[in-house]
């Protein structure tokens, strides 16, 4: 199996280099004002080029994004795919492929052997699954908090549409987080950063380079 990954909450030239360079199969960039890591949809489309280029994925990362919201992300961005990391329900999932013509990706908080159990309603709406870890109590932040659940969860689940494994990844334990769960795609955002937003090309680089042997 060929692991692939997406890189997320891109904010600089320099990031998204790293990752088309290291061959990072998505970019992600966060629209949401509450993350360090949000960015404009006419920042964003000015640093697609070099991914456009390679085929990269471009994905827009939302939070229960407003009708309004999509249509402007549709516009100026025209994302291949719309991760929605709020509350959405499969229905407004459908509603938000059909709305934009991109790919859907939902994201499903996990904590326990029961949380999967959710993906069954959505698997008929989406193109995508993500199952991260549920964010802290504490956290106004859905996502990007650097916090994982056991990922040996999902060793041998089967689900009817690709999925992603999200929450606490870095380069030094990605390949144990493959190992461990039969992931065949992986997302990272804070373990590739210096500080909160600030992405390090370095560890981008050295992340996927991890992902290639894992």
């Amino acid at each position: 199996m060929t692991v692939t990954a997406k890189i997320c909450g891109m904010k600089t030239p320099e990031a998204v280099q790293a990752a088309v360079d290291g061959k990072a199969s998505h970019i992600g960039f966060i629209f949401f004002p509450k993350s360090p890591r949000d960015i404009t949809p006419e920042a964003a489309a000015r640093l697609t080029p070099p991914a456009r280029a390679k085929n990269v994925k471009v994905v827009a990362v939302t939070v229960d994004p407003d009708d309004e919201m999509l249509d402007r992300l549709t516009r100026i961005l025209k994302p291949d795919l719309i991760q929605l990391h709020g509350h959405e329900t499969p229905a407004r999932a459908r509603d938000v492929g059909r709305r934009t013509g991109a790919g859907v990706i939902k994201v499903l908080p996990v904590s326990t052997a029961h949380d999967l159990s959710a993906a069954k309603a959505y698997e008929a709406a989406v193109d995508h699954l993500m199952f991260e870890a549920k964010a802290p109590a504490d956290s106004e932040l859905p996502g990007g908090n650097g916090a994982r659940f056991d990922w040996s969860l999902m060793m041998g689940h089967r689900f009817q549409r690709p999925w992603l494994l999200a929450g606490g990844l870095d380069p030094w334990n990605v390949v144990d987080a493959v190992r461990l769960s039969g992931a065949p795609l992986v997302d990272v955002s804070s373990g590739v950063e210096r500080g909160p937003g600030l992405k390090d090309p370095a560890l981008i680089t050295a992340f996927l380079e991890a992902v290639r042997r894992a």
